[in-house]
């Protein structure tokens, strides 16, 4: 019989689960309802590379090694010492150092936290009230969540470790960002023979193992399960291109309101044109709050970060991602605990919301593996019933 595998999807997980059938020696076919590929690792087109998120990768998790080994990361970037000013906004003022009290947390802290309770709980009973709400605002960057401090101890605190504690840093800037491995993975699947269909929107199920590679309100419809449901942020994404001038920050936290602000070009000047500077800033949505409201707190903190920007904008966007920023844990859960990738009779999820480890994109391209691994299982299975 045919070796026949679906992917439903063609953003990072669906590109990465055609790859690994593909290798396999599967016949693959990946349907994408839009005109593109590349979901949410999409750049804008033009002279700014503007990501739909997150634009950096962590290069301490097995998606790294993934990438890496097929070629798939390419050059890096990193900011000139001279670019590389980072801040702290502390009671409305930018600073150049955390609090002591932080510092004092990522080095002196356990290695892991209670799952069961909630991150504000347990860290302001170690460290003090303010600690733990500037801890919580710190990695809201990851959470995109406007009160970090409800989640999960242990999902907090790892992320925090991660991002924070002192040891070598592990953060890589790709020049091209997420857009240019996802033009990478795209010719990496065509060429070992991926059938790649755009504009192809998928309403019911083939025949066969199918990986859906989708959002999980997608998944939902498409396989009419209402379980598939998790906790995920809801954040303004505030893209802002300037003059370039000596005094601008290239990365800062607001600890006071959980926004987080990058540069996309100082590390990677193929972002901007020359003479300009990219940034993104990102601040999560608090309850009641509108997106003009919470675009305007994105804004207070470009006053901050990029001193004198409303003079010297030469491009500007701003946009929301809602249900779109990845898993978030709630106490008495992790990971584990998340809509499961094998859906049985040979369906199987991947994305940045179901059952496998990292964060956002990693979520993806993990689950992504172990899915393909799963319709491959079920491709020999099938294989050896029709004997």
């Amino acid at each position: 019989m045919a070796k026949k595998i679906t992917v439903v999807g063609g953003g990072l997980a669906g590109l990465v689960a055609a790859v690994v059938c593909a290798e396999a020696g599967a016949e693959v076919t990946v349907h994408e309802a839009h005109r593109s590929l590349g979901g949410r690792g999409r750049a804008i087109g033009g002279p700014y590379l503007a990501h739909e998120g997150a634009h950096v990768f962590y290069a301490d998790g097995p998606h790294w090694t993934w990438l890496k080994e097929r070629g798939l990361i390419g050059a890096l970037g990193r900011p000139a010492i001279r670019d590389y000013r980072m801040g702290f906004v502390r009671d409305g003022r930018m600073r150049r150092l955390p609090p002591a009290a932080f510092v004092r947390m990522m080095a002196t802290g356990p290695r892991t936290a209670p799952v069961e309770v909630d991150f504000h709980t347990w860290a302001a009973g170690r460290y003090g009230e303010r600690a733990a709400r500037i801890a919580a605002n710190a990695i809201s960057v990851v959470t995109f969540d406007a009160d970090t401090g409800r989640l999960s101890a242990a999902f907090v605190w790892g992320l925090l470790r991660r991002v924070f504690a002192p040891r070598p840093p592990a953060v890589r800037w790709v020049i091209g960002g997420w857009q240019a491995v996802i033009d990478r993975l795209a010719t990496r699947a065509r060429d070992l023979g991926v059938r790649v269909e755009l504009g192809s929107r998928a309403n019911e199920l083939p025949d066969g193992p199918t990986i859906v590679a989708t959002e999980l309100s997608s998944a939902r419809v498409l396989l009419g399960d209402d379980t598939l449901r998790w906790e995920s942020g809801n954040c303004v994404l505030f893209d802002l291109a300037v003059c370039s001038a000596r005094g601008d920050r290239f990365i800062c936290w607001d600890l006071d309101g959980g926004g987080f602000h990058e540069s996309c070009s100082m590390q990677d000047p193929t972002a901007a044109p020359e003479g300009e500077t990219l940034f993104q800033i990102d601040v999560p949505i608090r309850p009641g709050e509108s997106r003009p409201e919470a675009t305007g707190r994105a804004e207070a903190l470009a006053d901050l970060a990029v001193p004198g920007w409303r003079d010297r904008v030469t491009w500007r966007r701003s946009g929301t991602a809602r249900h779109r920023t990845g898993a978030l844990d709630l106490p008495g859960r992790t990971w584990r605990d998340r809509p499961a990738i094998d859906r049985g009779d040979g369906v199987f999820l991947a994305g940045d919301m179901v059952a496998a480890p990292g964060m956002r994109g990693e979520i993806s391209v993990n689950s992504a593996i172990r899915a393909a691994e799963g319709a491959l299982r079920a491709l020999r299975v099938a294989g050896q019933a029709v004997r």
